[in-house]
Parts: structure tokens; C-alpha cells; sequence
């Protein structure tokens, strides 16, 4: 079971050596690519940018990249920039959906909420993609997350 989405997919190390991915979903000029850029800087990985594939393999939900689009980022304003080999990852497995959203959309203290996507249930997070915090609290969700 596959499915391609509108989304750009980033993975981050936790603690464990291990590679999450997010999925940073919104719509065009909600800063998907833009989040992507500044965590990829501090070390995350790109898997997919604009457009994710997602196949379910057992009790996990795997992102990978179409062919024409690996290892490619959208950077408005710069263009399409090809990341080097140490700053992608082919595949990942997903842990958090992010929906990017207007601040006056994101409450002080949510309720957890979760969503179910190809039979799969992953906990979703709302962010402001260009707060200067986002990088932030999206690592510390995905660390919540993985402790949990």
C-alpha cells in the first residue's frame, strides 16, 4: 500500500542513533522547504522535498523520494539546489506529521492529537514554520515522542 503526498520529509537523529522522520505538510508557501533548509543545517536529512512517498511496511510507515526530485530542495528566491550525498536520506521511517500553520492557529497548551494515514497511527504536531523556534520544537516533539 503507497500513497505520494504534498509534503516535504525531513529525518532528524534521536537519541538512539536512529533516523525519524517528520512530514511537514501545508500548502505551497507554507514553508515546508524553508523549515527543511534550517533543520537540514543543523544536521537533519532530507528525504523527500514538495512531494513524499509513503508505503506502509508492516507497523511502520516508510517516506521515500520519487525518482525525479532525489536529493533536490526548492529554496525560494536561490532556485532548486541539489544537497550533497551526506545530507539526504533514501528512506526513513515517519514518527510526526507537522502541519505548518498561521501562529494565531497554534494553542498555548493542545490537547495531543493524532491522525491515521495508510492504516498507520502517528501523532500530529501544529507549527509556525518561520518562528525562530521551530526547528526547536519540532526536535523537542520528536524527542517527546521517541521517549514515550
Amino acid at each position: 500500500m503507497t500513497t505520494l503526498v504534498h509534503a516535504t520529509c525531513v529525518a532528524l537523529k534521536t537519541s538512539g542513533r536512529t533516523w525519524k522522520a517528520v512530514l511537514l505538510r501545508g500548502p505551497s508557501g507554507a514553508g515546508k522547504s524553508d523549515l527543511a533548509a534550517r533543520l537540514i543545517e543543523t544536521g537533519a536529512r532530507l528525504v523527500a522535498d514538495d512531494q513524499t512517498r509513503l508505503a506502509r511496511q508492516g507497523r511502520r510507515l516508510i517516506a521515500t523520494c520519487p525518482g525525479t526530485l532525489a536529493g533536490l530542495l526548492e529554496v525560494r528566491g536561490v532556485g532548486i539546489v541539489k544537497l550533497g550525498r551526506t545530507q539526504l536520506l533514501p528512506r526513513a521511517t515517519v514518527a510526526l506529521l507537522v502541519d505548518l500553520v498561521p501562529q494565531q492557529h497554534i494553542e498555548r497548551l493542545p490537547e495531543p492529537a493524532r491522525e491515521e494515514t495508510l492504516g498507520i497511527d502517528l501523532p500530529v504536531l501544529a507549527l509556525t514554520p518561520f518562528e525562530a523556534s521551530a526547528s526547536a520544537k519540532l526536535r523537542l516533539a520528536l524527542a517527546r515522542i521517541a521517549t514515550a
